[in-house]
Order: structure tokens, then C-alpha cells, then sequence
């Protein structure tokens, strides 16, 4: 996989670079995951692969070569205030997918037993 940065400028307001890129996947014969041109991508730009975040990947028809867009942030924290909540569940791999789910899953603790009516009477 070659991967090739067209276009590459800083938005100093939302603090990213965005950037434009070209991917040539004849060696792999498939387009790679969002996941490998994270790591690729973050190499090239020298920073950390969950800073950044793939917008999106074409695949050119009859070619071998894929172009898109991506972000790379400053922190995390701005990336999580910035970015849409789908474009951040596309970019997260998928065992930290299985691990979110399982928490989601995990039963919530009881709810305390209400007082009855009769209880709430004799208080009053």
C-alpha cells in the first residue's frame, strides 16, 4: 500500500490539519481499512494514529487507487468536541467497539425498593 498526501493545510480555528491523500492499493487488491491508512497516515504526519480521523475513502472504478479525507487533531479532546459522532464510531477499531458494547450491556445495580402508599400516608 502507497500511500501519497495531495493537499495538506492547517485550520488553525478547529486546531487540525486537514488533509487530502491517495492511496494505491495494487499489492493488497482490496481498499485497505480505515484502521491501516490511520496508522499510515500518522506516520507520515509524525503524530499519534486516535488523533486522527478518516472523513472518507473512494475507491476510483477499474483502478486500484483510492482517494480521501482525513483529520489530524491536536488533542483528543478537541477531535471528540469537533468531529460527528458517526465519523468517530467509523474510525474506532473494532475490539474497542466489542469492549464499549460490553459495558453497555453490563446490567445497571437495582433501583432502591419504592416506600408503598401506606407508608407515605403515615408519614404525612
Amino acid at each position: 500500500m502507497e500511500l501519497k498526501i495531495i493537499d495538506e493545510h492547517k485550520n488553525i480555528l478547529l486546531k487540525r490539519k486537514e488533509v487530502t491523500f491517495e492511496v494505491d492499493h495494487s499489492q493488497t487488491k482490496s481498499t485497505p481499512s480505515r484502521v491501516e491508512l490511520r496508522n499510515k497516515l500518522a506516520e507520515m504526519l509524525k503524530t499519534k494514529p486516535e488523533l486522527i480521523y478518516i472523513k472518507r475513502v473512494e475507491t476510483k472504478m477499474g483502478t486500484m487507487r483510492a482517494t480521501g479525507k482525513a483529520n489530524a487533531y491536536d488533542s483528543l479532546e478537541q477531535a471528540k468536541h469537533v468531529e460527528p459522532k458517526y465519523i468517530i464510531a467509523r474510525n474506532t477499531p473494532a475490539a474497542e467497539k466489542k469492549e464499549e458494547k460490553a459495558e453497555a450491556e453490563a446490567p445497571a445495580p437495582p433501583p432502591p425498593p419504592a416506600a408503598s402508599a401506606t407508608t407515605q400516608k403515615k408519614e404525612a
